[in-house]
């Protein structure tokens, strides 16, 4: 796998640069400049994760324990009733929403929230029906928990349905607490394999183990935000790094991802955390950004409306208040172009008919309909 490191923020633009090196995307941009053309369609108080439902409707979370359906042509929205209480507090709250591969049969669709346990706060993962024509959820069921820790940041509880329909993928991050990453025995700090049901997919690398190490598909994770599969079957996942050091890994089974023993980042007092090194054991990521850029969220485009586009990784930055593309070939990856938004991007999402959308994080995060020029 090639590693590649981006040095500068504005550096990897291959689209009209600006004197920085940056490619400009806000409102108001040349729409034959950008690649695309923007137009805001909602605003939302701290939106968080959104899906497409079949009939085109969105659903979109907001961070403190609403979802919404929302028709994407008019933006008019409505509160979807039966939604759990949330522990909204640092970066948890209502989380990521997907829907669930037998949606046509069942209706199913899957959340993720944090809850209190008794020994702290986790997060965790609900199947429940979507009611229909009235918006509500109908047999919530909890199917899946984190393990409870202290304090409220790196939850990531982010989710994806492998390709063949079978598995739900689950990232899992570390709690802010480091250690959990390398251990075995707890699922902080992981990428986790599941059956549909929640419990543990057969077959899984420390399946022999037992217990919680039965989820666990990989594992050295920090704050893993993104998640994704490529048109091979391939899975992606975007992670936040300290103070740099963020990443996009190729996930592959039972391997390790080094946080905390490596990161091409540092630690936040200052203190050397050794770089990715070949030979260290550990899985070094495809690309890799410091400065850091926060990556949100991840999605990788199948559509044809960018048809040059197709394949490739879409990153929603938050501290980089960008929209990154990262070129996909096989198992390799290439900074490609850089976008700035100017707000922090916490989703990026991809429509049935191709397009591009994303969510501005915070109170009046717009949902932004990105269409070709």
């Amino acid at each position: 796998m090639a590693l590649v490191g981006a040095a500068l923020l504005a550096s990897c633009s291959a689209d009209i640069p600006s004197s920085d090196g940056s490619v400009s995307a806000t409102d108001g941009l040349d729409a034959a400049a950008s690649g695309f053309a923007t137009t805001a369609v909602a605003e939302f108080d701290q939106p968080w994760a959104m899906t497409f439902l079949p009939d085109g409707d969105a659903l979109v979370t907001e961070k403190g324990g609403t979802l919404q359906r929302v028709d994407v042509v008019d933006g008019s929205a409505t509160e979807v009733a039966g939604v759990p209480d949330v522990v909204n507090a640092g970066q948890g709250g209502l989380g990521d929403v997907i829907v669930g591969p037998t949606f046509a049969e069942d209706r199913g669709i899957y959340l993720s929230w944090i809850e209190r346990g008794p020994e702290g706060t986790g997060a965790v993962i609900g199947r429940a029906t979507l009611g229909e024509p009235e918006s509500k959820l109908e047999n919530l069921t909890v199917i899946w928990r984190q393990d409870t820790t202290t304090g409220d940041g790196h939850f990531s509880h982010r989710m994806t349905i492998s390709p063949d329909g079978q598995f739900l993928f689950v990232t899992s991050g570390e709690r802010q607490k480091k250690d959990p990453a390398q251990d075995l025995s707890t699922n902080l700090g992981k990428v986790l394999r599941l059956n549909l049901d929640g419990t543990p997919a057969a077959g899984n690398p420390f399946s022999d183990r037992g217990g919680v190490a039965a989820q666990i598909w990989s594992y050295g994770h920090r704050n893993p935000l993104g998640i994704a599969f490529d048109e091979s079957g391939q899975l992606w996942v975007s992670e936040m790094g300290p103070k740099g050091g963020d990443e996009l890994n190729l996930i592959l089974e039972g391997k390790n991802y080094g946080w905390p023993d490596a990161s091409n980042g540092s630690d936040y007092s200052g203190a050397d955390i050794p770089d990715h090194t070949a030979g260290d054991g550990f899985e070094a990521p495809a690309v890799w950004w410091t400065p850091s850029v926060s990556p949100g969220s991840l999605m990788i485009y199948s559509g044809d409306k960018f048809e040059s586009w197709t394949g490739d990784a879409f990153l929603g930055a938050l501290s980089g208040e960008a929209l990154i593309r990262v070129d996909l070939d096989g198992t390799t990856a290439k900074l490609a172009d850089q976008w700035e938004m100017g707000q922090r991007i916490r989703e990026v999402e991809q429509d049935h008919d191709g397009s591009i959308w994303l969510l501005e994080d915070g109170t009046g995060g717009r949902l932004l309909r990105l269409t070709p020029p």
